[in-house]
């Protein structure tokens, strides 16, 4: 797949960043695309990624955020420092209750926000995904013209939890939480603290 789908809810994400917002975490940041969104309206960013390559791609790209090579399941971060913290396509790669780490580390009136995978398994997931067959179809016919993207990405599919599961895991772990489908087999997850 040459096309980030992924990089299409960027603008949906940064609507989510509370007024006044100063610090962000970009969970999983990969090569540092969204870190570099939200330093450039003012954020003190930091991104943290398992990958080591990722992340010395995304330090080479510059921008002002501050780059970690870590496991987050693993790194302790400090409670009630980010106004901000977003995970795209990363939550599947680790276990759901991760969602508490970051509801931990979430200042008074910070947003979680969570652009997640999920299988289509059910026939409302088949009907949701008709959309997106055609955008996949396109992708595949352009991207016999696009040359490999330099940094490769692991990629986790199916992801490990249906959309039923993930609302049940949201409403358990993270209380007032909303989800909503996109499209590309993606929801929109948002906690506010």
């Amino acid at each position: 797949m040459a096309v980030d789908f992924n990089s299409q809810y960027h603008a949906l994400l940064l609507k989510q960043v509370p007024v006044g917002a100063r610090r962000a975490l970009d969970v999983g940041c990969g090569t540092g695309r969204f870190a570099r969104l939200l330093a450039e309206r003012g954020l003190d960013v930091e991104g943290i990624d398992g990958n080591a390559e990722v992340i010395e791609a995304a330090r080479a790209a510059g921008g002002g955020p501050h780059y970690r090579n870590a496991d987050i399941r693993e790194h302790q971060l400090p409670d009630a420092r980010y106004d901000f913290i977003s995970c795209i396509a990363s939550l599947h790669h680790m276990p759901f209750e991760t969602v508490l780490t970051l509801r931990k580390a979430l200042a008074p009136e910070g947003v979680l926000a969570v652009v997640g995978l999920y299988p289509a398994r059910t026939p409302a997931d088949f009907v949701c995904a008709l959309p997106a067959l055609t955008l996949l179809k396109a992708d595949r016919l352009l991207s016999r013209r696009r040359a490999a993207p330099s940094v490769q990405v692991p990629v986790v599919w199916p992801p490990p939890l249906t959309y039923a599961e993930t609302r049940a895991e949201a409403a358990r772990l993270l209380p007032g939480s909303t989800l909503r489908r996109l499209l590309l087999w993606r929801y929109l997850l948002l906690y506010r603290a």
